[in-house]
């Protein structure tokens, strides 16, 4: 095939022990966050602490799917990363609406809960961070997960400071502008998702392609 343009040129797909291993400790942060920051998403009347907390619920999903693409063809790993594409696209909608939705309705968040959670959050999508740090340029399975815990540390790191600002100034705006900020960070990453996992799904059709031609060159001889 060599002389045919079949060539592949593939990232890491997560074909790994250490890997897999990697995902399961980060599911599990995930996903323990989420139901203690959902509480107190309520308790504290916070909208940036609620985006925070579905982006929890959304990484724990997406995360599961990726290790269930994780050995599969490219063309399975590129499209379940489609999917969570368009989840993550998804999820900014629906936050961008209710943050709009909330603009209108009256109501301080409670800073001191918003910036204790943000604190506890922030700290542990840093660990997720740094162990998929040396993860983040695979292909479009793995990079999706890398771009959901980046998006996680940022998240926290501006509901920290949005907390500090609705101390000072006891207003409802800054928690209701992170939310807005958070809710375009969700579809920014999942415009680079989709278009990677749209590369990597054209990519494959080019293989068959070349595939086919090479055969009929073949055939013809």
């Amino acid at each position: 095939m060599a002389g045919c343009g079949c060539e592949s040129n593939l990232q890491f797909d997560g074909v790994s022990k250490q890997y897999k291993t990697v995902l399961w400790i980060v599911i599990a942060i995930n996903a323990m966050m989420f139901l203690f920051e959902t509480g107190a998403s309520f308790a504290a009347n916070s909208m940036s602490l609620r985006a925070d907390a579905l982006d929890f619920l959304g990484d724990s999903f997406t995360y599961t799917i990726t290790l269930l693409a994780i050995g599969h063809s490219l063309r399975w790993r590129a499209s379940a990363a489609m999917f969570k594409g368009v989840m993550l696209a998804l999820m900014g909608v629906w936050v961008l609406g209710s943050t709009l939705y909330r603009v209108f309705i009256i109501g301080t968040p409670n800073e001191y809960i918003m910036g204790s959670v943000a604190v506890l959050a922030f700290s542990a999508n840093i660990i997720s961070v740094l162990l998929l740090l040396k993860y983040r340029n695979g292909d479009s399975n793995v990079r999706s997960v890398w771009l959901c815990s980046r998006n996680d540390a940022i998240g926290n790191l501006a509901v920290l400071i949005a907390a500090v600002v609705v101390y000072t100034t006891q207003s409802h705006w800054p928690d209701l502008v992170v939310a807005f900020l958070m809710a375009i960070l969700f579809l920014y990453s999942a415009s680079l998702i989709i278009r990677q996992a749209a590369s990597e799904l054209g990519y494959v059709e080019g293989l068959h392609a070349d595939a086919q031609s090479c055969q009929l060159g073949q055939d013809k001889h």
